[in-house]
């Protein structure tokens, strides 16, 4: 291969990297968030006032590594600001855990070819040095684990008071991996997990909890717990009818427990309604299914909290 095509291939993947990392700061900005200005300090922030750093070097990041990875901690809901290779984790006595996905960081310099030093030797001029990016993929710590103590990371608790004993019993006793952290909430299906934002980052700490059933009542359809169609894209009618199912596991979860939010759940629901209203037995089987997961779930509390009573109504023999 000549010294053109790979100078060419080489700036080719540079400016392929420079807009990823471009399209992604104006994600950010789409979506309202300026990566450059930290929101530590507000309700929904749990990572520390720091810079980023290689938790192995103990070096700092720098330059547009450190909006990636400010970005990364903000999107994600990271509490620390250390990041490890794969390698370094290992070199650590740790591991990656599996499933995680890593973030993209580049290391920018410049090298003088070897091509370029003999013409410069043989012209006398100067010789011209060519800028590259390099690209690495790190880790958050709290994405590692058997790390040295000194290292890892543990996750701030919600301040005492404002999770529900109950709910707290309830999420430790599923064994669901369950991260309260970042400012959304999601369950993701391929790695099996649920993040939630702390319960101060709501308005009213006790609508925390919908929220979190709301999640949970998705995971419990994973294949090694009830196993529903999880396979609906954003939009589409088994995306629409998995929502339902949750948010109604949600409310039913909520009524067993005695919790009280104020988001209105029939106002939610009525949303989805739209979409599914052209199969006039949806509700009915959403309902059915969302009796499962609460009981699914419900059943993971001690027996005293719980006083749920039962529905036959929306029994398997009632659905056509």
């Amino acid at each position: 291969m000549s010294t053109h095509a790979v100078r060419g291939r080489t700036g080719h993947n540079r400016a392929n990297l420079y807009d990823e990392i471009t399209d992604k700061i104006i994600a950010q900005l789409e979506a309202g968030r300026v990566p450059w200005v930290q929101p530590w300090g507000t309700a929904a922030a749990k990572a520390p006032l720091a810079m980023p750093k290689n938790a192995s070097t103990d070096r700092q990041y720098s330059g547009i590594n450190v909006l990636i990875l400010w970005g990364a901690v903000i999107e994600r809901g990271f509490t620390g600001q250390s990041w490890l290779t794969f390698r370094q984790a290992l070199s650590l006595g740790g591991h990656v855990r599996k499933g995680e996905c890593g973030t993209t960081v580049v290391y920018a310099d410049r090298f003088i070819p070897g091509s370029e030093k003999r013409r410069a030797a043989e012209t006398g001029e100067e010789a011209q040095a060519i800028p590259f990016l390099k690209r690495f993929t790190v880790f958050n710590v709290e994405q590692c684990e058997a790390l040295p103590d000194d290292i890892a990371t543990a996750a701030l608790p919600p301040p005492p008071g404002l999770i529900e004993p109950s709910v707290e019993a309830l999420i430790k006793a599923t064994g669901i991996t369950f991260r309260i952290g970042g400012d959304r909430a999601f369950y993701a299906p391929v790695e099996d997990y649920v993040q939630v934002p702390p319960p101060q980052a709501y308005f009213e700490p006790i609508n925390w909890h919908r929220t979190a059933l709301h999640e949970l009542g998705h995971a419990s359809g994973h294949p090694s717990r009830l196993n529903r169609d999880h396979s609906g894209s954003y939009g589409t009618r088994k995306y629409a009818f998995e929502e339902l199912v949750a948010e109604l596991s949600a409310a039913f979860a909520c009524a067993s427990l005695g919790i009280v939010p104020t988001v209105r759940h029939a106002d939610y629901i009525g949303a989805w309604l739209e979409v599914l209203r052209e199969d006039h037995r949806a509700i009915v089987r959403a309902a059915s299914q969302a009796s499962k997961a609460a009981d699914y779930l419900l059943g993971f509390v001690p027996e005293p909290i719980v006083s749920a009573p039962t529905d036959s109504a929306v029994g398997d023999h009632q659905v056509a």
